[in-house]
């Protein structure tokens, strides 16, 4: 196959990969921090702060996506903060297609990274904590690293989970080939244009990704579980 032939095939591919990567190392960050202030701080409001970051597990993507467009619109407070220095807006961009991805990873690397991380012997940090160390250095050179298989598996979850988005991403950034077309996008548009052939080689593609995603997660978890 020539790659002027493949180029349908594979660039949609390789913007969802491209976007998948931005997207999984945001909601990461965000989502291992999130996670240790749920799993080591006690405070008012932290059942009501799990459920808004896990929120879009169980929201349908037409509300997650409108929920972003409030948030990141060109008339919203931080979509006409980041439009203003920038120049470009978010919505309907690449940018806007990260992070709908984001948000639809966050709540599986918060819930199974708050897991990994009070998986760890209570003993461990509290010994840490005696010997001098502050809250954020037991939970650096402690908790995290002892945690790395599980938190490493919650990661590839949000990968896998970024990797497909759908419903949010096409709210949020729009169908535009080339630059918001992710595969899950140019799935639904091949399969509307009845080209069934070029859909087939997209979804093969990323069941295969999807697959090995999840089954290098469960090779993590299990052997987190033999330690």
């Amino acid at each position: 196959m020539s790659n002027l032939s493949a180029s349908p095939f594979l660039s949609p591919l390789a913007l969802s990969i491209e976007i998948a990567v931005m997207a999984t190392l945001i909601a990461g960050v965000v989502g291992v921090a999130v996670a240790s202030l749920l799993a080591n701080v006690r405070f008012f409001g932290r059942d009501a702060l799990d459920a808004l970051f896990c929120g879009p597990l169980v929201l349908p993507p037409t509300v997650l996506g409108y929920y972003l467009l409030v948030a990141f619109g060109r008339h919203s407070f931080i979509g006409g903060v980041y439009e203003h220095v920038t120049g470009n807006s978010i919505v309907f961009t690449r940018t806007g297609a990260v992070l709908a991805a984001a948000v639809g990873a966050l709540p599986l690397i918060v819930k199974f990274s708050r897991a990994a991380l009070e998986s760890v012997d209570p003993l461990l940090v509290p010994a840490a904590r005696t010997l001098g160390a502050s809250p954020l250095r037991a939970l650096l050179t402690i908790q995290i690293p002892v945690a790395a298989r599980g938190i490493a598996a919650a990661v590839m979850l949000g990968f896998a989970r970024s990797l497909g988005d759908f419903g949010a991403t096409l709210m949020v950034a729009g169908d535009m080939p080339g630059e918001t077309q992710t595969a899950s996008l140019a799935i639904f548009d091949a399969i509307q244009a009845n080209e069934e052939g070029k859909a087939v080689v997209m979804i093969v593609l990323l069941t295969t990704i999807a697959f090995a995603s999840l089954y290098l997660a469960n090779k993590l978890i299990a052997r987190g579980h033999e330690r």
